[in-house]
């Protein structure tokens, strides 16, 4: 994300993809925008879904999950992400879990 600070190219498919990831990474700014229910939320809350039920296809979804519901971070479905996103959000998030939890 970081290489799009400043910069015009916010529109940028892999800009928007990353974009939901930021709010589990700095939990006020997820605490804000759950309270005013932003499209922000909603579309993080798509892909904690998406991954919940694709955990059989990406196992480590599982104990990352389970990490965030421990913090209060919980699912809910609103439909608004289409899949493709999900898919590609779910392998972005798999890759990072591979990093973190070796084989």
């Amino acid at each position: 994300m970081k290489q799009y600070d400043g910069s015009t190219e916010k529109d940028e498919y892999r800009y928007k993809i990353i974009k939901p990831f930021e709010l589990l990474i700095n939990i006020e700014k997820y605490e804000l925008e759950k309270s005013q229910n932003t499209l922000l939320y909603r579309q993080l809350n798509d892909l904690l879904f998406y991954m919940a039920d694709n955990a059989d296809r990406y196992p480590k979804m599982k104990a990352f999950l389970w990490t965030l519901e421990a913090r209060g971070i919980k699912r809910q479905y609103y439909g608004i992400v289409p899949r493709a996103d999900l898919e590609e959000q779910t392998k972005l998030a798999n890759m990072f879990l591979n990093l973190l939890y070796w084989e």
